[in-house]
């Protein structure tokens, strides 16, 4: 079966996945204790008015034909517009305008476990019983323990009182005199210089200096992760059969290390890292909503607690496209990575 095959059959299969959750997302936000409407009128509201609103959302109509349409609308990403967030408003514009912090985000949240954790535990595995393998072992253990949200909370006081911890540094006025937590005024102005086609470095630099708290936060579990389980995995490969084979035939350091145990101690981190990126999903919700970073893990949250059922269907739409997009990705950076791994068996 070749590469294409195999991912025609997977993105087909996936399908029956996507409607389950999908199924069960309906369930959740339709039959839930959140009445929406009751949620737009605030209290004492006209049983009237409720009437008509139930009535102009379709709320009125049987369960059975909220499915059908639910499901429907989603297959055509038509979202609709919210209805107690940010009424009368489309739902794909009130996305689009928060995704980019939380794609930010969510790319430094990756990359600094990448960066950070993989090479420290290949070092370690390369290194084992020394000061630096004791070291970085402990580090990983450390982050792999922290409580994301104790994090979160532990760098907001800490970065709030950057002057008397880190001998005079303010981080609150380092490069642009902003909140610790997100605002929207520096990501936008970047962001509006990107789509003019102007790459301003201060304006990114200060819209990462915005979000890179969240990210550590977030990528704080990954980089424990990736560090012990590194480790393991250079140290298993160091010391097997065809590595003691090159080294015997006289294969210098460098290609050994590069060429026969990287790319092999690479293979177990692969299930690891895309598992990770699934918990940025989910990790996203709980760090913007405590950091107050306005972006779309924090609308899901407000969308879910309000009762905004578009928003949060919509929202849920498109992680459960994420999660399976990552499954199939996983899958075929495998067969990169291990060219060993067919496609024979599937």
């Amino acid at each position: 079966m070749s590469r294409w095959s195999y991912l025609g059959k997977r993105l087909v299969l996936s399908i029956p996945v996507i409607l389950f959750g999908m199924t069960v997302t309906f369930i959740a936000i339709r039959m839930g204790p959140i009445d929406p409407v009751s949620a737009a009128f605030g209290q004492n509201p006209s049983p009237e008015d409720m009437q008509r609103m139930r009535e102009a959302l379709g709320l009125n109509q049987p369960l059975w034909q909220q499915y059908i349409d639910f499901i429907w609308n989603m297959a055509q990403f038509d979202f609709g517009q919210s209805w107690v967030l940010r009424s009368g408003r489309d739902v794909k514009t009130l996305i689009w305008a928060r995704a980019p912090r939380t794609i930010w985000m969510g790319f430094w949240a990756i990359l600094i476990p990448l960066f950070i954790g993989i090479p420290l535990g290949f070092y370690a595995g390369m290194n084992p019983n020394t000061g630096g393998d004791y070291v970085a072992s402990f580090g990983g253990i450390v982050w792999r323990a922290m409580p994301n949200f104790w994090l979160a909370v532990l760098l907001m006081v800490g970065l709030s009182r950057s002057e008397d911890i880190l001998f005079g540094f303010d981080w609150k006025t380092f490069l642009v005199n902003t909140p610790v937590v997100i605002g929207t005024g520096e990501f936008q102005t970047a962001l509006n210089g990107l789509k003019a086609g102007q790459i301003e470095p201060i304006q990114w630099a200060k819209a990462t200096k915005q979000i890179l708290p969240a990210a550590v936060v977030l990528g704080s579990a990954s980089m424990g992760n990736e560090m012990r389980i590194g480790r393991t995995a250079m140290l298993e490969t160091k010391n097997s059969n065809y590595v003691e084979m090159a080294r015997a035939k006289g294969v210098s350091g460098r290609v050994l290390v590069w060429k026969h145990m990287f790319r092999n101690a690479l293979i177990p981190l692969v299930p690891v890292i895309t598992a990770e990126a699934n918990l940025l999903l989910g990790g996203s919700v709980l760090v913007e909503t405590v950091m107050a970073i306005n972006g779309i893990g924090q609308l899901f949250f407000r969308a879910l607690t309000q009762g905004d059922m578009p928003v949060a269907g919509a929202l849920m739409f498109i992680f459960i496209l994420l999660l399976v997009f990552i499954n199939i990705m996983q899958d075929l950076l495998y067969t990169i990575v291990d060219p060993r791994v067919g496609y024979e068996g599937e």
